[in-house]
């Protein structure tokens, strides 16, 4: 089966926000979602701090994958990270998640980059098997560090 894809434009603004909305219900963080259209169309399209690809099925958005540049110092590069990945529950199981990965590691290897990253919740095992049948290697030696909030703007003063 051959997948195609697509870049998000602008007036795609309200179904990015559709899909992300939907992978937070699953990860039942939907409570955490503070993002809405103007948000996502400033800092995605006037600021272009992110892309999105879609996934589709006869020209049906089915899956979704934002990411943006990150750097390694090591490497010397850019890499990719993945912030999100959703496919809809209807179409999962087809080889949807896996053709949005294989499609973000072509334009990462298509730009020159080191990498391509991401992190996945410890209890999501259906992804981390699926993450782990790619190739992909847990990073068990890294803990990730936040803050955002109040304690971000207390640190910022």
């Amino acid at each position: 089966m051959a997948f195609a894809y697509r870049y998000a434009e602008r007036k795609d603004t309200a179904l990015i926000l559709q899909f992300i909305k939907e992978l937070a219900d699953y990860e039942k963080m939907l409570h955490e979602v503070v993002a809405d259209e103007k948000i996502l169309e400033e800092w995605l399209f006037d600021k272009q701090k992110a892309e999105v690809i879609f996934a589709l099925e006869e020209g049906k958005e089915v899956g979704f994958a934002l990411f943006f540049h990150n750097f390694s110092t090591f490497l010397g590069r850019s890499g990719i990270y993945l912030e999100d990945l959703y496919v809809r529950p209807e179409w999962r199981g087809k080889g949807y998640g896996k053709g949005l990965l294989k499609k973000l590691a072509a334009i990462a290897v298509e730009r020159g980059c080191g990498r391509l990253e991401w992190w996945c919740l410890d209890w999501n095992r259906p992804s981390i098997d699926f993450y782990l049948s790619l190739g992909a290697e847990p990073m068990s030696d890294w803990t990730v560090y936040r803050i955002a909030g109040e304690a971000l703007q207390q640190i910022a003063r």
